[in-house]
């Protein structure tokens, strides 16, 4: 089985990103810094380089040029979105927040220039309306999603790799036909809580290197960069549809742990 694979796993294995708006001569400009509750919004935001000019070309990762992470803060709303570049280098997509609170914006990407690296840069978003406090879902090892048992076995262990598998079955059937999804079966996200750093962590093999099955087992390598709590969120595509099944987990110091979850209600576009 081959270790994960592309720029994304060497921040999740190194420093996470996501903590700050501007690094390596890169600034994430959000143009949009407030929306509402429950309404569609058109977001929209530039990625400048270090002359303020907008930047216009990316290096695809993932068969895409930019990867779009929105997640409230108390982690109970997620969204992994792939926004529309203009020529002018505006990106914008729509998007409807069900609830208020403070929320992070991650925009995941590579610009073309020569040398350039992966990078994550975050940024606030304020989304108003009636603001209800949520704890942070409790543990459970399997999560449910429009029909899917999704199971998580394995543990983030602060410091080191560990590996973790996540098991998709339909209606108590293990699904062994899961479709490619931007170049994999399936894509992890995964936040602490608290400082919101961000984890984009990507599956071992792919499809059609010859060994990687499409199912039921999806299998990760990744690091925590410190102990504590943290939200897993897995997208998976089957009948031509992706969805998003949610996990909290806890840090472990044995490394035999075990993943817990929620159906977080996580749409994705």
């Amino acid at each position: 089985m081959n270790n994960s694979s592309g720029k994304h796993t060497g921040h999740a294995t190194a420093l996470p990103g996501g903590l700050q708006v501007s690094q390596d001569g890169y600034t994430l400009d959000l143009k949009t810094p407030r929306i509402t509750a429950g309404q569609e919004t058109c977001l929209r935001f530039v990625i400048k380089d270090d002359t303020g000019k907008a930047v216009t070309d990316y290096t695809k990762t993932h068969g895409k040029d930019l990867h779009l992470i929105l997640a409230s803060h108390d982690l109970n709303t997620f969204r992994h979105v792939h926004p529309t570049l203009g020529s002018d280098g505006t990106w914008s997509i729509p998007v409807d927040l069900p609830a208020a609170g403070d929320y992070r914006v991650f925009a995941d990407f590579t610009p073309a220039k020569k040398g350039a690296d992966a990078l994550t840069l975050g940024a606030d978003l304020a989304v108003a309306g009636s603001y209800q406090p949520r704890d942070l879902p409790t543990q459970k090892t399997t999560a449910e999603v429009d029909g899917y048992t999704v199971t998580l076995d394995g543990a983030l262990t602060a410091g080191s790799m560990s590996e973790l598998t996540l098991s998709v079955a339909k209606d108590g059937t293990p699904v062994t036909d899961l479709e490619p999804y931007l170049g994999a079966y399936g894509h992890l996200v995964v936040l602490p809580s608290g400082d919101l750093a961000y984890l984009h962590v990507h599956p071992e093999g792919q499809p059609g290197d010859g060994t990687t099955r499409p199912g039921p087992d999806i299998s990760f390598m990744a690091t925590a960069p410190s102990n504590g709590a943290y939200r897993l969120f897995l997208d998976f595509k089957h009948e031509g549809t992706v969805r998003t099944a949610a996990f909290t987990m806890h840090t472990s110091t044995t490394g035999t742990g075990t993943g817990h979850s929620d159906h977080s209600g996580a749409g994705h576009h």
